[in-house]
């Protein structure tokens, strides 16, 4: 779960980040860059398209500001994986995926989903 975040730091289940993240089931990868610094394309997500189990969503947060665009060759991309992609300013998709984390322990283990996201902390 995402426990608190403002611009440029983020706390996930207690620990306090300062660069850009990706969530995963089973980890945090601290440091998430971006080719093209406010764009994300397809190579900046290779950890999650190589996540087992394979995600079924992915929230990225897009900065503060929502600043942070997403090259319609990654949505094609999830497109054809099957995975939904939730593109939010970050406040709101820390929100979203707690949210969405919070509704797979309500429900049973065929319904759940596999979540993962991915947060610009700034801009």
């Amino acid at each position: 779960m995402i426990d608190s975040y403002k611009f440029g730091a983020v706390v996930v289940d207690g620990r306090r980040y300062t660069s850009d993240i990706i969530v995963l089931p089973e980890r945090v990868i601290d440091g998430w860059w971006r080719k093209e610094g406010h764009k994300v394309c397809a190579e900046d997500l290779e950890e999650i398209f190589n996540c087992e189990p394979e995600p079924q969503v992915l929230i990225v947060g897009t900065g503060y500001y929502g600043l942070v665009k997403i090259l319609p060759e990654v949505k094609d991309i999830l497109g054809s994986h099957g995975i939904e992609l939730v593109a939010q300013p970050t406040g709101e998709a820390c929100q979203t995926f707690n949210k969405l984390l919070r509704h797979n322990l309500s429900v049973g283990k065929s319904e759940k989903r596999v979540i993962v996201g991915a947060f610009h902390l700034t801009c």
